[in-house]
């Protein structure tokens, strides 16, 4: 996968970029948020390992802002140099954090914790591509809900994107439906107004 590291102490930064790459991982390397985020708005990356604490903008931050700018899921791994307590949890949690680790960083627990973020980031990419699917009635064209119920398209699509819909008739329709239909009511007023006047 490729990660974007962030860290701000070179010997911390090296043994990162290591283990990273010792993993199999391809690598990017920030020592701060607001290059970080540069790195990142390039795009390519579905793992973060940050940081908490950074000058300018810390790790929770960063998670904030890359949860608030949507897209792809992205993994966050938040790394703290204090003891791991329920308030700091609590913190992580709140900002988007997907996982946490304390410094120093055990290798194998952070091989660990990227063998799940592939997974879990596989599953987002499997749920995002079924979520693309809309069953739709090859009859009377309604379409299937989440809670299995059946809808006109129009309203499903009114609900579901707040898209206002308009009404009109394509010209192959016009031409094998409606022009059918208009002719024979020609005909058919004709021959009322034959037989009314006969």
């Amino acid at each position: 996968m490729r990660v974007l590291a962030i860290e701000d102490q070179p010997v911390s930064a090296a043994q990162l970029l290591a283990t990273l790459r010792s993993l199999g991982h391809v690598v990017e390397l920030a020592t701060d948020g607001a290059s970080a985020w540069q790195r990142f708005e390039a795009g390519g990356y579905r793992v973060v390992v940050c940081d908490w604490r950074m000058p300018g903008m810390d790790g929770l931050e960063f998670c904030r802002k890359l949860r608030k700018r949507g897209g792809d899921y992205v993994y966050f791994i938040l790394i703290s140099t204090t003891k791991v307590t329920k308030e700091s949890r609590e913190l992580a949690l709140a900002a988007g954090v997907d996982d946490f680790l304390a410094k120093p960083v055990d290798p194998d627990e952070l091989g660990m914790r990227l063998h799940v973020a592939e997974r879990i980031i596989g599953y987002a990419a499997q749920v995002k591509q079924l979520e693309s699917f809309l069953p739709i009635c090859g009859y009377c064209k309604k379409v299937r809900t989440d809670a299995e119920y059946w809808q006109e398209i129009e309203t499903y699509l009114t609900q579901r994107q707040g898209t206002q819909i308009t009404h009109g008739i394509c010209p192959h329709c016009y031409e094998t439906r409606v022009r059918p239909q208009l002719e024979k009511l020609e005909r058919d007023l004709a021959k009322q107004k034959a037989s009314d006047g006969a």
